[in-house]
Parts: C-alpha cells; sequence; structure tokens
C-alpha cells in the first residue's frame, strides 16, 4: 500500500469524516433523551473531545504508554492518504455545529 500526501482530497475526506462523527454524536444523545440546548451544547463538547483525541492535541497515555494518533484515509486498495502533519478536524467543529442545528 502507498502512502501518498495529498491535502486537498485529505481536507475533503476529513470534512466527511467529521461530519459523520457529530451526526452520529448528535443521534446517539437524541436517542438518549437530549433535545434543546443540552443536546447542542453535549454534541459540542463531545464532538471537540473525540476531534481533539484523533488531531493528537489531547496527551493520551496509560501506564506510561503514549498514544499519538496520525490520521490517514484509505483511497483505494493500493492508496492512502495523509497531510503531512497531524488531522486539524477540531478547526471545523464549530462550523459542522452550524451546518446540523441551523438547518
Amino acid at each position: 500500500m502507498e502512502l501518498k500526501l495529498d491535502t486537498e482530497k485529505y481536507d475533503e475526506i476529513q470534512g466527511v469524516f467529521l461530519k459523520e462523527i457529530i451526526q452520529t454524536i448528535h443521534v446517539k444523545l437524541v436517542e438518549a433523551g437530549l433535545q434543546g440546548e443540552t443536546l447542542e451544547n453535549t454534541t459540542a463538547h463531545l464532538a471537540y473531545s473525540l476531534a481533539s483525541l484523533i488531531d493528537d492535541t489531547s496527551n493520551i497515555e496509560f501506564e506510561g504508554i503514549q498514544a499519538s494518533p496520525y490520521l490517514t484515509f484509505k483511497v483505494d486498495d493500493n492508496e492512502i492518504i495523509h497531510c503531512g502533519e497531524n488531522s486539524y478536524m477540531y478547526e471545523f467543529v464549530t462550523e459542522n455545529m452550524k451546518a446540523l442545528y441551523e438547518s
């Protein structure tokens, strides 16, 4: 499998991935009975937390073992892409939240 630097495609796929994360959080919280401002705030907090973990902006360590994620995306059976640095999904949580709750 070939690892390829493709920031344009990466941004596109990262956006799709983040939207799915936010939508999944939202659906599960609705199923749990949350609504209104509590639903929106809890969705946002969880989305930021998960994005930060994936983006490696949080220090992930347990019993002396560090975990430093580096997000890549499979494009096809022979290629995965990266952006040359850690992902940066947390930067897009706010705009995705607005799109979800203003629609």
